[in-house]
């Protein structure tokens, strides 16, 4: 980065002092010694003082510190600022004919996001540069609907210049749509208002390289115990394309509901849905996967089976421990049910299943869950006990496991009859299954991504990868986001407590979970499991902690949360200016006054 002028930053119009009587602004900001400090505003100061926003763009050291997550790869920015017409900023965007409502919709939401930092457009000040956006896309082959997959580059380059015109220009080189959909999400966060002079300011030169370090960068949101509006699903998607995660994991059912429309066995969905208002049409999840897709995100659907399923199955006579009581004997948490794997007729109704949810999702990964099987509900069933007799299997638990590898190689069958002609790549939760020496014998490393959920420190992380296995690490002990709340079956605290903070999940290493074996890390997600969290209370529990979390997936930095607390509490900020209710890290007096609230904070060397 390189200073140009002694009084931090000069702007390219002149300046005036715009603040009406009655709403004179009383503090501005300077950049001293790499810290924006809050000072009085004067006649004096006030030419050279600048607002926050503006100061943290140039003050937070090699990289603009309103951006996250922090771009990976080379920054070079100088601390000259321009003022922009916001009203005069003009698109050229590529013409593909079948991206073009994706480049409109992107075009759209860019300028929304231009305008929500601005809290009254009508004191902006007239004026300023014209601003030409350029998308420059170096693969276009294929005219086609982009569709996001693990071997997608979503890499992008970004420059910003005014040379000695009048207009100021952004360019961003992309191979495909995704990258330079994140391309415009970095420009977007460059753009900032500048509430001392009243006006849309942007850097007038900044060169940026950026690629993410993982690949697969995902939320997961369960529907079923509590359902969760359309409305605030894409507030989600909205918030993840903020922070470049790229993977909306969608646990759409599970015993307690099922809220999936299935046309062609709809008595699943109309016994098993809460109310006839919670369910998610075939309209609905196309226009979420749409949503979605404009904002960089594929939205992968699972199916959890055999375990996890009760509601809406109660006339299909294909199930084992429907609501079985008492519920602690037969599985984790109420209603239980599983699939019974011996009922001929079941598979069917799975492939009627898998077969809307690809037509619907056209996932590249699908998800079958494999979570949590209990031994015991099977073992409860007289007509499973006497199917597994008859072919001459016990009734221990390798059996049982038996029986699972079957129902897993039918249901297989299934999704690969319904995805022709292609094959998806399948994740599973860790499970019995996952642990040795069944994975050996009924697994497949070439088809089967593995989710961890167990502990950072389990030891199966490492049986499972030495054996090839890629994997999606989702650790509870750092990325179950609903963690830290009452009991909701018992007294004390929920089962997975304590609350866990954001430091810790920008800490959490996905290099030191999987040592030698990072190249088999796909990347991450994290988790929101809705036994006591709805609606109501869903953003606060994803936001900010997930922007922690995004910025671990995209930057992978060898630095600790440390260096990251104060970019990110202004990043929290941002959030709530877009309607994100994402919950508060800090008093805003830390916001205004950087570095000031840690508790080394005498101690710390600026």
């Amino acid at each position: 980065m390189k200073l140009l002028a002694p009084l931090l930053v000069l702007f390219a119009l002149g300046v005036q002092r715009s603040c009406s009587s009655g709403d004179d602004l009383i503090y501005g900001y300077e950049c001293q010694k790499s810290r924006c400090v809050k000072v009085e505003l004067d006649s004096q100061n006030f030419q050279k003082a600048i607002s926050l926003p503006v100061c943290r763009i140039f003050c937070s050291g090699d990289v603009p510190g309103t951006i996250w997550p922090r771009p990976s790869g080379l920054v070079d920015f100088d601390s000259y600022m321009l003022a922009v017409d916001p009203s005069n900023i003009e698109f050229h965007l590529p013409t593909l004919s079948k991206q073009s409502q994706l480049w409109t919709a992107s075009k759209e939401r860019f300028m929304h996001l231009l305008y929500a930092v601005v809290p009254n457009k009508n004191v902006l000040r007239k004026g300023g540069r014209p601003l030409i956006v350029s998308v420059e896309l170096t693969s276009t082959l294929d005219d086609v609907v982009p569709r996001l997959t693990l071997d997608t580059d979503e890499s992008y380059a970004l420059q910003i210049s005014s040379g000695n015109g009048s207009v100021a220009t952004a360019t961003i080189s992309a191979n495909n749509y995704f990258g330079a959909r994140h391309g415009l999400e970095t420009l977007s966060q460059l753009l900032v208002y500048d509430d001392i002079r009243r006006e849309i300011q942007i850097l007038a030169r900044a060169n940026i390289e950026d690629k993410p370090a993982y690949k697969w960068r995902g939320l997961l949101l369960d529907t079923s115990r509590n359902f969760f509006s359309v409305k605030s699903i894409k507030r989600t998607l909205d918030a993840m394309a903020m922070v470049k995660l790229n993977t909306f994991h969608w646990h759409i059912t599970d015993s307690a509901s099922f809220p999936f429309e299935v046309k062609s066995q709809p008595e699943l969905y109309k016994l098993g849905a809460y109310s006839p208002r919670k369910v998610y049409s075939h309209e609905d999840i196309k226009d979420i996967v749409e949503y979605g897709r404009v904002r960089g995100i594929r939205v992968m659907p699972e199916f959890d089976a055999p375990a996890h399923v009760g509601e809406g199955w109660q006339q299909k006579n294909m199930t084992a421990c429907f609501r079985a009581q008492p519920w602690i004997n037969y599985c984790v948490e109420p209603p239980c049910g599983q699939l019974d794997p011996t009922v001929e007729e079941l598979y069917p109704v799975l492939e009627d299943i898998y077969r809307e949810m690809f037509e619907l999702f056209d996932p590249d990964v699908f998800h079958m869950g494999g979570d949590e099987v209990s031994v015991s509900c099977w073992n409860s069933s007289e007509r499973i006990q006497n199917w597994m007799l008859q072919k001459g299997w016990g009734l221990n638990e390798a059996d049982f496991i038996r029986l699972w590898a079957h129902f897993q190689d039918e249901a297989l069958k299934r999704v690969d009859a319904v995805a022709q002609p292609n094959q998806p790549s399948i994740n599973l939760w860790t499970s019995h299954l996952t642990k040795v020496p069944y994975i050996d014998e009924y697994l497949d490393k070439e088809r089967y991504n593995i989710q961890i959920w167990t502990q950072g420190n389990d030891s199966v992380i490492q049986e499972i990868l030495k054996r090839g296995f890629r994997v999606i690490i989702s650790n509870y002990d750092a990325l179950y986001f609903d963690c830290g709340g009452a009991a909701w079956v018992a007294a004390g605290n929920n089962w997975c407590s304590p609350y866990i903070g954001w430091q810790k999940v920008y800490d959490n290493n996905l290099d030191t979970i999987a040592g030698q074996y990072r190249a088999q890390v796909l990347g991450a997600e994290a988790a929101i499991w809705s036994e006591e969290i709805d609606e109501y209370t869903l953003d606060s529990r994803f936001w900010p902690r997930a922007s922690a979390f995004a910025e671990r997936l995209w930057s992978n930095p060898s630095e600790s949360w440390t260096s990251a607390e104060a970019r990110l509490l202004f990043h929290r900020q941002r959030l709530t200016d877009y309607d994100i209710g994402a919950e508060a890290m800090q008093p805003e007096w830390c916001l205004q006054n950087e570095n000031e609230c840690p508790i080394n904070a005498l101690n710390a060397k600026f």
